[in-house]
Formats: C-alpha cells, structure tokens, sequence
C-alpha cells in the first residue's frame, strides 16, 4: 500500500523554512519602523552663512545695497545686521535697539593704529550681558597680557631683541584691551537683532545706526558669521593698521577681521572671503 503522507523529516524542514521567513519578515518590519522613528540628520551641519561686507570690498556700495534690499523686504520676522556709525557703550547699545529684540554684539577696543581683537558676544539682555561678558573678556585679555610678559623674559626673547618688543608690545595692547572692558568701554560698533520688516526699517532710520542688512536667509546664529563695517571703514573695509611690532607665532591672533560665515547678503553683492564655523561666544 502507497503512503501519500509526506516523510517527518521532510515536513520538519518545511515547518523549519516558513519559520526562518517568518522571523525575518518580523526582524525587516521592526527595523523599518525604527528607520522612520528615527529623527532625521541636520542637513544644514558644514553650510556656514555669510553676512556683512566682504574683506577688501568697497563700502559704499554695501551699504546701498543693504539698504536697497532693507527697502524691498516683504518676509516675516527675520534676523539683521545693524552697523553702528561710532563704537558705542554699553548703556548706549541699550538705548539704540530699545524695543528690538537682541541676540548678539560684536565689539573690539579701539586703540589708535592697532588691531584688537573682535568679539562676538551673545546677548539677548540690554545692556547686562554685554557688561557681564566684556568683564569676562577683560579676564582673558589680562591672561594673555601676563602669557606674553613670561614669553618675553624666556631664554628664546631675552637672545632675540626684536622678538622681546613684540611679547611686550603684546602684553601692553593685552593690557589696555583688559582695562577698556573692564570699564564698560564704548567699544561695540554692531548687533545681530531679530524683527518684522517695519520694525527693521524704523530701525534703520534711529541716530546712531549706519546701516541695517536684512538677512532672512540665517536660520542657525551658529553657523553664521557676521562681518559688518568698522565705525570708521568708508571706503574699503580693510583690517586697521597696526603700526606695532609682531610678537612671536604661539600667541593667537588679535585684532583680524571678524570671523567669517556662504551666501552674502543681501544678494548680487561680493561673496565674504573666508570660510568655517564661528567661534563660541565670545571670541575673537
């Protein structure tokens, strides 16, 4: 008699199979929800903004630009450059941009033929945070001061004359640059706000402010680097002459241009030379 019943080893091997495939059909859904659960990547991380007047690049016509552009604004709230037309105090700040909503400074001492540093610093309370940082920065400055007095006396300065004048020459830049935001010296000369088109505008039109340079393209402050005019660039906007002795390469640089963030605004000017990340708040 023929038995049509399928061999036990056979139908184990069946069952085994349909099982294998059941378990992976479980493993390959889980992991496609996982996949949708999980949060998607910052595609905005390395794209860096750049805001201001390019290094070397004519003022004037920055600034007509920026104010063309101001004019013709029609976008919901968005963050702007204000240049201011002197380096204000602290307290002055506050009285400029009353009512606008703050996010950052930019300021640097104002020493006659010398480049100090540029500092950006976060400040969303007028003129509080901007005190309380220049009191931190004034700490620093004075590390950097006591840094270069040390390289200044070390075998490798005492040998070389021309190498010691730079260290004290730094040291005494150092120094003064401690002393002017220890007293809350009228050293910002720039702000990143935040505001509506009409609030922009009015703005631009209070005393003190040289210019407003709308830039609705900035989503992250982090990765934007803002580099308006100095108070007393007409022309060109070129770093200050510094008419000092360089001190040796193991300190780091004071006074350049501020630090650069792609895309310029408003568009159809010169792209900003430079390229990478701000530094964290403040720096130079």
């Amino acid at each position: 008699m023929t038995d049509d019943a399928a061999p036990p080893g056979r139908s184990r091997s069946a069952a085994l199979t349909w099982l294998a495939l059941g378990c992976a059909l479980v493993v390959l859904v889980v992991a496609v929800a996982h996949r949708r659960d999980r949060p998607v990547g910052d595609r905005t991380v390395g794209e860096v903004t750049r805001v201001g007047v390019a290094d070397g690049a004519p003022v004037p016509p920055y600034l007509r630009a920026a104010g063309d552009e101001l004019a013709r604004l029609d976008a919901p709230d968005g963050y702007a450059l204000v240049a201011f037309a002197a380096y204000l105090a602290p307290d002055r700040v506050a009285a400029v941009l009353a009512g606008v909503p703050v996010s950052a400074v930019l300021a640097r001492v104002p020493l006659p033929d010398r480049q100090t540093e540029i500092v950006r610093i976060a400040a969303r309370r007028l003129p509080e945070d901007v005190t309380g940082a220049m009191a931190a920065v004034a700490d620093r400055k004075d590390r950097e001061a006591a840094d270069y007095r040390a390289r200044a006396i070390a075998p490798a300065a005492t040998a070389d004359p021309e190498l010691r004048r730079g260290y004290d020459d730094g040291a005494a830049v150092a120094s003064r640059e401690a002393a002017g935001y220890r007293a809350g010296c009228a050293c910002v000369y720039a702000a990143v706000v935040r505001g509506a088109p009409d609030t922009l505008r009015a703005l631009a039109g209070r005393p003190g402010v040289r210019v407003v340079d709308p830039a609705p393209e900035v989503v992250r402050l982090d990765r934007t680097v803002f580099t308006p005019p100095l108070p007393e660039q007409r022309d060109v906007a070129r770093p200050p002459t510094d008419t000092g002795p360089v001190p040796g390469s193991g300190m780091g640089d004071s006074s350049e241009a501020a630090p650069t963030v792609s895309g310029p605004s408003p568009a159809g000017r010169p792209p900003v030379a430079g390229s990478g990340p701000p530094t964290p708040t403040p720096t130079s």
